[in-house]
């Protein structure tokens, strides 16, 4: 039994790594796979957290839109969350991918537990996989966050893979990079700003397995990620059984890089309140808010700014 220890000298917690099964819980939101794939290649089943915040509906988009270029996507969407977005749900309806809509909040106990990392994205990974287990018999697995960077090449790339594929990530510590280490056409170790005892020191985003290589080297691999921040990679393929051999370098013998780790900077949502006027604002404010950028319609939020008639209006408390 693996546990976490809480740094907060004030609530001390500890929680197993591995919980219960009744902590979880999942529900599944819809369901559409009237878009078939445009392509001949297998399946990517691209599993993507998220969770309420401004820039989710940004990040979604952004993503969406890559994603309809590589044309080989079932495109898993799993919401640290007790309710489905009718804005996800909205999303996924217009951009035509196929898709799967989860929600699956992070369990009470590491909410609570107030960790110093908070192991934040691994409920909806573990729901997503544990949808592709159920529902498919071949193709790719692949976990994607919404705010990384994806070239298309490497869609095409990981469809392919017949074991687990490795690759370079962009963006990862001082370092700007972590990626396999391949001496003809093997993987024979690791380079990464973060090593930490770690068998597999590779992101989350660096990796994509076979379906049925998961499935034969572990049936139970939806619960195989633990709740470690920094340790979700390395303890779920170490419970794959994986060896280097195993491996296969992706990216040109992993001389090149298709994936970033970008991070939007994060703001809080704007609280505004709009005074009755006839004009497109009211139907944009209704936009802002349906799409979590924004709350409105609040007695006590800050007046929308207006200028008019080409008036050079200055920056106050009244424009």
């Amino acid at each position: 039994m693996y546990m976490v220890v809480s740094m907060n000298k004030f609530k001390p917690a500890v929680v197993p790594i591995f919980p219960p099964p009744e902590s979880e819980m999942s529900e599944l939101c819809g369901v559409d796979n009237s878009s078939k794939p445009l392509s001949d290649l297998p399946t990517v089943y691209f599993i993507t957290p998220t969770y309420p915040r401004r820039e989710q509906i940004a990040e979604l988009t952004r993503l969406g839109q890559t994603l309809l270029l590589a044309k080989n996507i079932h495109w898993i969407i799993a919401e640290d969350s007790s309710f489905c977005s009718p804005m996800v749900s909205d999303l996924l309806k217009r951009l035509e991918i196929p898709y799967t809509h989860l929600v699956s909040p992070q369990p009470l106990m590491y909410k609570k537990a107030k960790l110093r990392y908070n192991p934040r994205g691994v409920s909806s990974r573990r729901a997503g996989l544990h949808w592709v287990l159920e529902n498919t018999q071949n193709g790719v697995v692949y976990f994607g966050d919404d705010d990384n960077t994806y070239d298309i090449r490497l869609f095409k790339q990981i469809s392919r893979t017949k074991s687990v594929s490795m690759f370079p990530v962009g963006f990862i510590g001082t370092q700007g990079v972590s990626t396999p280490i391949v001496k003809n056409g093997k993987v024979v170790g690791f380079s990464d700003d973060w090593f930490a005892q770690r068998k597999f020191p590779v992101d989350m985003a660096g990796f994509a397995l076979n379906i049925e290589f998961l499935r034969k080297r572990n049936p139970k691999a939806d619960v195989a990620m633990p709740y470690k921040a920094g340790y979700e990679e390395d303890f779920f393929l170490q419970n794959l059984h994986i060896k280097l051999d195993d491996i296969e370098p992706m990216a040109n013998d992993c001389t090149e890089i298709l994936v970033w780790h970008t991070k939007t900077v994060k703001d809080k949502k704007a609280n505004l309140k709009l005074e009755e006027e006839e004009s497109n604002l009211q139907k944009l404010l209704d936009f802002v808010s349906f799409y979590g950028m924004g709350d409105i319609h609040n007695p006590n939020g800050k007046k929308v700014k207006t200028c008019y008639d080409l008036h050079q209006c200055k920056t106050g408390k009244n424009t």
